[in-house]
């Protein structure tokens, strides 16, 4: 096979990782807001957010795997950033206030389901995507693929927090979770805009 089949289909690779992530985090966004809503789960909604940011970045990524050129790549790290940087904001805002009004989340197994599953789909696509940014040489598909590992780590974190308040009723677990992603989402941001230009 010639480096430039290599490359086509390496890049066809890239693209397929992108979109069943885009799928995958369209169908969660309907169904993290239905359990959101119902389970008053501030974890789940900041989830459902980073979900939604999750759609931009690889929409983002798809933009840029479609073209060429430094600033292109700049251009896409740094809106996959600002994404990140709003959704730390969000919810540390959301999180505190949970905290302080000792708001009590309503148990959610659509939620434990949803976030177990996406868990161990993200982990999955983010080693694809990972493997295929180095093996083209594509930073952006190489941090994106960090994005969609840290969107299995949230999983995992707000997938404790419902299991804890499920199980021993600790309420508090909801907006811990809250803050886990608060400080995964800033760092991310500082990494993206600061250190990845």
């Amino acid at each position: 096979m010639t480096t430039v089949e290599m490359s086509g289909r390496l890049l066809r690779r890239g693209v397929a990782l992108e979109y069943a992530t885009l799928g995958w985090n369209v169908i969660g966004i309907a169904v993290l807001l239905v359990a959101a809503l119902t389970a008053r789960s501030v974890a789940l909604a900041g989830f459902g957010l980073d979900s939604l940011i999750e759609i931009g970045a690889s929409t983002v990524v798809l933009w840029e795997l479609s073209g060429s050129g430094e600033e292109r790549q700049r251009r896409a790290l740094r809106l996959i950033g600002v994404g990140f940087a709003l959704l730390a904001g969000y919810l540390l805002v959301q999180s505190t206030w949970a905290l302080v009004a000792g708001f009590r989340p309503h148990h959610s197994p659509l939620g434990i389901v949803w976030t177990a599953a996406t868990a161990a789909v993200m982990f999955a696509l983010a080693v694809g995507k990972s493997r295929t940014g180095a093996a083209l040489g594509n930073p952006v598909l190489a941090t994106e693929g960090r994005v969609t590992l840290i969107d299995g780590l949230l999983a995992t974190a707000v997938l404790l927090g419902l299991v804890l308040n499920a199980t021993f009723g600790w309420w508090w677990a909801d907006p811990a979770a809250g803050y886990v992603l608060v400080y995964y989402a800033a760092r991310e941001a500082k990494d993206i805009v600061f250190h990845r230009h």
